[in-house]
């Protein structure tokens, strides 16, 4: 061989090396791996396909798909009604686990769904299922603060949200957690600007689950449970209350009202139909539980062609009342939902949903719990024993014989002249009421592929049309009472005569009050387009028009939402991110030429674990950063409509001439301001994201500033003096933009999943921690430390309590009180401004409300699995905020109910160790008012949930009708630990607060 040709073997051999070296490093392999749903089922027709190797095969009946491809070449696995999965090839590929739609590692975000390793901007979710399989819920957002960082009730510190089911605005009650597959938390500005204004605030996409290939599977799940009262209010009895009232009396000056026989016989007990000391919430009128049932059945399958999911529900509850009509109290809710998938050709597909919801209610027509806490327990007996009418007295046993109501055949109603009406009569007597409810939901959507067009490109469209009705029909009736006069006889008591008050009659009238109806239009158009590049380059984008009209009783103006909405997207190796979003929106509530205002935002996220330097990392599995920030124009601040117009009224003042005739004048409300536009949102946020020590630990968290800018006031600093009079009273200040709210915190979620032994255990911890503040106000106080501005948006002010005043002396050497006269044993208040004079000038800054959430949210959840058996607990953390005992249970004056809380009130015997102010019969105002004496903290941490769930081997049912079994016990509300938990726990003038047992089955066959 000449050294020509041995030149040209070796550029030959330089030249094709790398192919070689490429081709014997990546050889094509043959695979058989199973295709299962994540319940184990085999996938008919799953499709993997190899881009690389220009290959694709189809699993056969068993789920089986024989494949030739490259070694380490990237396989995407799909079939109707699963997520896509998207896996590297490798030799001991033996089983690939398709997810339903949302019940995996895919997220539904507006008008799209993404890979949750793509998300950023302010974006959690929640898979129901996978909560449902430990913690069985009855409401979707049940303990949710465990399981999503930034969300205690609203998000991001914001005061409301919108919720959109599969698209659609509707309220969260519609759906039960069995119909959901997926919940996604919409918090930062750039995930949610496609929705446009009204989403300004948060959004909570709800989607419910839909059918999959394969065989059909119907699921069905059982309760039965009990709710166990937390604890009553606590009222003084008819003895100590009168003692009591004696006591206010004689401090306003008054003599006692109440004579020793009297308060020694009523606290005797031996005559409790002479001297009654009625108690509301004894075994009496309530029973110490009441039950809740539930069952769910849920049917899906399908193939191909057409997938189709089912979803019947069905619960009924009772309530406390155990007596008279009450006894039948219940509610009732039915649901039927399907969702049918079509593929109509290889290029259009089709949704059809439809939703019904029946809720019914049976109830009593009189209010048991306010009239609980408002009657006192001597006014008069509920009930009056026959067989203590003398028997002389013809005129009461006539009434007797005449009655319509004989109670148990042994008492009639009891009352007064005072007291015609009571809650216990109107119970045995009142008549009932029934309440009904109507809610139907409708969507249709419509997908066509248009890659004929342009590869990448689709196209997609949904409407949406819900109707929701209610109303209550009730049957009144009215009836008589009898007040008794007692006298001795013998030493036994008798009635010597009734007195009636009323009449027996029914009007067998049927009375339709409280009707109400809502209709929602909603309706989205889109233009899809996605390509990639090399599988290095990702480009997405969209053209987008929603938005929805809600019309509802007793409002004029239908709410509307309208929004053309642009969004881009590009990813260079999943390593680097840029995301844009654009909105167009509209908005009536402005005058024109502002009535449109478009909002951007973008979104940028770098994925340093796919860096060279920490690619090889053993600690670091995923680590991503991310920054995002937008403005987005919203009315959701805008209150009314026309605040933009004058308002001239004449019906207002008046004036005469000599003539004597009144003549009407015209006044001004407020002025012109045409240039009014929209308030806006504008945020800067930053958020990581992290896997670690190959997935024990994964973290998330965001730091967010937000501020609403451009808020409207008629702002009185802005305009002279006189452009608002007293008398008549007219304004010619407009609104104007002017107010600003700014929000800023940290929200976070940490996840550990460990196996250790024989436990596989996880625990999971979010929370969000928060601050407000009304950055710019309108307002011009005197003083400095009443200015609003620079303190929370949930701020709480009164006036600063410094003891009770202790005797005349220190009455007449403090500064003046200017909320009536003052004696000693009321509450004294410092003078801020030292003008000698106690006002609301006085009024300071006492804490935050809490109003949109506690400052400090923090949820806990933890599991530990052992074979078949799950442990399961959550809990919650709240702190920070303050709030107020202002009810007529701690405010107590005048004629009202004694509860316990007054046991601690003034005396000059008490006055060292006194916790309340002195007992009095008149208004109070000096005492009940906003001060810090009144506030409380509202810190507590609550064991929320608790369960325990079995899942009986698949063995046992081998090839029978049935193929699963769980059973379940759980718990919830179980405990509160708080320094006021008596206080958090207690309702007064409505239903008490219960803990809730449960048990529970789960079917599959």
């Amino acid at each position: 061989m000449n050294a020509k040709n041995i030149k040209w073997i070796c550029c030959a051999w330089i030249l094709f090396m790398p192919l070689l070296a490429r081709a014997q490093s990546n050889p094509k392999i043959s695979l058989s791996p199973k295709v299962i749903s994540n319940t184990g089922e085999p996938i008919y027709g799953a499709v993997a396909t190899s881009d690389q190797d220009q290959y694709s095969a189809v699993s056969d009946t068993l789920g089986i798909v024989e494949l030739e491809v490259s070694l380490h070449a990237y396989l995407g696995v799909e079939a109707p009604g699963y997520e896509t999965k998207l896996l590297q090839v490798s030799r001991d590929l033996q089983q690939i686990v398709l997810f339903p739609y949302l019940e995996g590692e895919t997220v539904q975000l507006p008008f799209q769904t993404k890979d949750k390793r793509e998300l950023s901007g302010g974006i959690d979710y929640v898979n129901m299922p996978e909560v449902l399989d430990q913690n069985y819920l009855t409401y979707p957002l049940d303990g949710m603060e465990a399981y999503v960082g930034g969300y205690n009730g609203n998000l991001w510190g914001n005061d409301s949200y919108l919720t959109l089911v599969d698209g659609v605005p509707r309220d969260i009650g519609s759906v039960m957690p069995t119909e959901i597959a997926q919940i996604t938390f919409l918090k930062g500005v750039s995930a949610l600007a496609l929705y446009g204004s009204r989403a300004a605030k948060g959004v909570l996409l709800i989607t419910t689950k839909r059918g999959v290939t394969g065989r059909q599977e119907i699921q069905v799940r059982a309760n039965a449970g009990i709710h166990v009262p937390k604890s009553f209010p606590q009222y003084l009895g008819s003895s100590e209350y009168m003692s009591l009232y004696n006591e206010a009396r004689t401090n306003d000056g008054l003599s006692p009202l109440y004579s020793q026989e009297d308060i020694y016989q009523y606290s005797t007990g031996e005559n409790p139909y002479r001297y009654p000391n009625v108690d509301y919430y004894s075994e009496d009128y309530l029973q110490e539980a009441y039950s809740r049932y539930d069952a769910t059945m849920e049917i899906s399958g399908g193939n191909e062609s057409a997938r189709y999911y089912t979803n019947v529900g069905f619960w009924t509850q009772g309530s406390l009342l155990d007596f008279g009509q009450a006894q039948d109290n219940a509610t009732e809710r039915f649901n039927i939902r399907g969702n049918v998938d079509l593929d109509l050709n290889e290029y259009i597909s089709a949704k059809v949903d439809a939703s019904a919801i029946f809720y019914n209610g049976k109830g009593v027509n009189t209010d048991y719990w306010g009239g609980a806490s408002r009657l006192r327990p001597y006014r008069f007996t509920p009930l009056i024993p026959i067989d203590m009418i003398n028997d002389s007295d013809q005129a009461s046993l006539a009434y007797v014989e005449s009655s319509d109501h004989i109670i148990d055949g042994k008492y009639l109603l009891g009352g007064t002249q005072l007291d015609q009406t009571n809650p216990i009569a109107d119970i045995y007597a009142g008549g009932s009421n029934k309440f009904t409810s109507r809610q139907f939901q409708f969507n249709a959507g419509l997908n066509g592929d248009l890659q004929n067009l342009l590869e990448g490109l689709s196209f997609s469209g949904q409407f949406g049309l819900d109707y929701s009705t209610r109303y209550n029909l009730s049957y009144s009736n009215e009836y008589a009472v009898y007040q008794p006069f007692w006298t001795n006889y013998n030493g036994e008591d008798e009635i010597a005569s009734l007195t009636k008050y009323g009449q027996d009659a029914s009007s067998r009238t049927q009375n339709i009050y409280d009707n109400w109806f809502r209709q929602t239009l909603a309706f989205s158009a889109q233009l899809n387009y996605t390509k990639q590049i090399d599988r290095v380059h990702t480009i997405s984008a969209m053209l987008v028009a929603n938005g929805f009209q809600t019309a509802e009783s007793g409002i004029y103006h239908k709410i509307s939402n309208a929004t053309l909405g642009v969004y881009g997207s590009y990813s260079y190796k999943q390593k680097y991110y840029a995301d844009f979003s654009g909105a167009l929106s509209h908005s009536a509530r402005l005058a024109e030429g502002n009535r449109d205002a478009f909002s951007p935002t973008l979104s940028l996220a770098w994925r340093l674990s796919e860096e060279d330097f920490l690619k090889s990392s053993s600690v670091i599995d995923d680590l991503k950063l991310s920054v995002s920030g937008g403005i987005l124009h919203t009315d959701l601040d805008i209150d009314d409509y026309y605040l933009y117009e004058a308002i001239y009224t004449d019906d207002g003042s008046w004036y005469s001439w000599k003539d004597g005739l009144n003549n009407t004048a015209t006044d001004v409300r407020r002025g012109e301001n045409p240039d009014l536009t929209f308030p806006k949102r504008e945020e800067i946020s930053l958020g990581v994201d992290g896997v670690f020590f190959n997935n024990l630990i994964t973290i998330s968290g965001s730091y967010f500033w937000t501020k609403m800018t451009g808020l409207f006031v008629q702002n009185n600093i802005l305009y002279p003096s006189y452009f608002t009079t007293g008398w008549p009273v007219s304004s010619w200040i407009p609104y104007v933009n002017y107010n600003d709210d700014l929000r800023k915190g940290l929200d976070f979620k940490l996840n550990l999943h460990k196996k250790i032994g024989q436990v596989d255990w996880n625990v999971g911890i979010s929370g969000l921690y928060y601050s407000t503040q009304a950055s710019k106000r309108s307002e011009n106080y005197e003083n400095g430390y009443q200015v609003r501005e620079g303190k929370p948006l949930d701020a709480i002010w009164g006036l600063e309590a410094i003891g009770f005043f202790e005797g005349l002396d220190d009455i007449e050497n403090s500064p003046s009180q200017a909320f009536g006269e003052v004696k000693p044993g009321d509450i004294k208040y410092k003078d801020q401004n030292n003008d000698g004079l106690v006002n609301d000038q006085d009024q300071v800054y006492l804490g935050r409300g809490g109003w949109s959430g506690a400052p400090l949210t923090m949820g806990f959840n933890l599991s530990a699995k052992v074979k078949n058996l799950t442990f399961f607990a959550l809990g919650t953390l709240r702190s920070g905020a303050f709030a107020m005992r202002n009810s007529n249970y701690f405010w107590v004056n005048g004629d009202d109910k004694y509860s316990e809380i007054v046991r601690g009130r003034w005396t000059e015997e008490t006055k060292a160790e006194a916790s309340f102010p002195r007992l009095t019969t008149q208004s109070g105002t000096n005492n009940f008012r906003s001060s810090d004496f009144w506030v409380y903290s509202t810190n507590r941490f609550d064991l929320d949930r608790v369960q325990v769930s079995y899942t009986f081997p698949e063995q046992l049912f081998g090839q029978r009708f049935l193929k699963g079994l769980d059973l379940y016990v759980n718990a919830a509300n179980l405990l509160t630990i708080a320094p006021n938990r008596d206080i958090l726990e207690l309702n007064v003038g409505s239903a008490p607060q219960t803990r809730f047992y449960n048990l529970g089955l789960k079917a599959k066959f």
